[in-house]
């Protein structure tokens, strides 16, 4: 089964005073390009860049760029772009996550010979991580029904749909969870990746696990 890749670039970055997030540099590579790195490697080929801004364009020509099929719905509908446009089956990740890795994505895009979607499990508030995930080709008439009826959920779709669930202990094999799935909203944040960058890259024991400069 071919799997694509889709770098999701949705929001209005409004805590970058409008500066789009992913072409932030960290660790002496912009977001946009770590991710088209790891994605290509990961899935044998460039990623779908879905985004809105009329110069999106400009930011990668050898991307295809899509807007939102269903413009003005969120995360969800960022989802369903790619899952539409790529098509799916697609691994989807936002372009403010610089560190999610190789081994991570291939695992989930793996998941889904069994699953309609595949999410990595996580601390945060979901207990899973649907900006970084799998889905196929049934995820397309769920997440319909879904945002015809008002439910802008990123997982609320999951009841019509088999769902894989990538487990933390197995996250783990792929790096550190919050290393994996830090995202960058805010300029601390991206001055804390930049710092988290350099010191998994100077620990022997995460060397294989980092994401590593671009030559």
């Amino acid at each position: 089964m071919s799997v694509r890749g889709a770098i999701l670039a949705g929001g209005g970055a409004t805590r970058f005073e409008g500066r789009p997030k992913g072409l932030e540099v960290v660790g002496g590579e912009r977001i946009l390009d770590r991710l088209v790195r790891t994605m290509a490697a990961a899935l044998g080929g460039p990623p779908l860049l879905v985004a809105n801004a009329p110069d999106a364009g400009s930011w990668r020509s050898d991307l295809r760029v899509v807007g939102d099929v269903r413009p003005g719905l969120g995360s969800l509908g960022g989802i369903y772009s790619a899952v539409v446009e790529a098509p799916a089956p697609v691994v989807c990740v936002a372009w403010d996550m610089p560190f999610v890795s190789q081994d991570l994505i291939a695992a989930l895009a793996e998941g889904l010979a069994r699953h309609d979607a595949v999410l990595p499990q996580s601390d945060g508030r979901r207990g899973v991580e649907p900006l970084c995930a799998a889905y196929g080709p049934a995820c397309s008439d769920a997440i319909s029904a879904c945002l015809d009826a008002g439910d802008l959920r990123a997982i609320g779709f999951h009841g019509r749909i088999r769902v894989g669930i990538l487990p933390l202990a197995e996250v783990r094999r792929f790096g550190d969870p919050d290393l994996l799935f830090f995202n960058v909203n805010t300029a601390d944040d991206l001055a804390g990746a930049d710092h988290l960058w350099r010191r998994h890259a100077s620990s022997p024991s995460s060397a294989e696990r980092t994401p590593a400069r671009p030559p």
